[in-house]
């Protein structure tokens, strides 16, 4: 692994482990995509993912880093990120975003999505669509040569065309053998920028996180979990992928959720 103006450039045996790392986290969502149903509880949940981490022999990424005490961000309707795992039982009509990652021989896979309950409302399914939406059209931006402030822009303009607040106080990240690694990825551009040239090797999780109004947050006294604070509805979806010669290589895809 080189490291190049403070980010890790990873070899193809690294991106390999991380590819397999992520393939691991894109199953264990594709398995409790179909559990999500009214009556469930995001425990249940929680358990579900533990489980098969044990089957796998991974470590849960979360559980511990920073003190966050869950495998899974469970993060309901208004939360946007950072919502823990709780014995309250999901409704017809609730959207859910679930961030999970684990550790596989020492490199660290990581993705979101939001999950409808039910039937939800047309609002709901406008911001779940408009985040994963947003999220495509960033890694778009992802090949070697581009400014990795065009996969910001990419996502701040389709949220501003969907009508949507880009929550600016959370960002995407490189990937590797640490969870979270140089460079940061902004869902907007911010005013002031220094120019990072996106190159071979480099492994980045993008991870919109868009609301139906404010883009202000609010941190809960459990000291992780955040919502909006006019209380909109908020959906996140997240890929790690990895910078090639051919474009990016989506690694935490997988054949249930990729093509929706």
């Amino acid at each position: 692994m080189k490291k190049l103006r403070g980010i890790f450039i990873k070899n193809d045996y690294e991106i390999g482990l991380l590819r397999e790392a992520n393939a691991i986290v894109s199953y264990v969502l594709d398995r409790i995509e179909e559990k999500i149903e009214p009556g469930i509880t995001t425990m249940d949940l929680e358990e579900l993912a533990n489980d098969l981490c044990r089957q796998f022999k991974v470590i849960p990424a979360f559980k511990g880093y920073q003190g966050f005490p869950y495998t899974l961000c469970c993060s309901l309707n208004d939360v946007i990120v950072h919502g823990f795992p709780d014995h309250t039982k999901l409704k017809d009509g609730d959207i859910l975003s679930i961030d999970m990652g684990v550790q596989f021989k020492g490199f660290f896979g990581d993705s979101a999505r939001t999950f409808a309950v039910g039937t939800v409302s047309q609002d709901a399914r406008k911001v779940m669509a408009t985040t994963r939406s947003a999220l495509y059209k960033g890694i778009e931006k992802a090949v070697p040569g581009n400014n990795l402030y065009e996969i910001s822009a990419a996502i701040q303009a389709h949220a501003e065309a969907n009508e949507c607040g880009i929550i600016k106080r959370f960002v995407g990240h490189g990937i590797g053998a640490s969870l979270h690694e140089k460079p940061e990825i902004p869902n907007f551009v911010p005013k002031k920028t220094n120019r990072v040239i996106l190159k071979k090797g480099m492994v980045i999780a993008i991870e919109p996180m868009l609301s139906l109004g404010s883009d202000e947050v609010v941190i809960m006294p459990d000291r992780w979990t955040a919502k909006t604070k006019d209380n909109s509805l908020s959906a996140h979806y997240e890929h790690s992928v990895a910078i090639t010669s051919d474009g990016p290589e989506i690694l935490s895809v997988s054949k249930q959720e990729f093509g929706r």
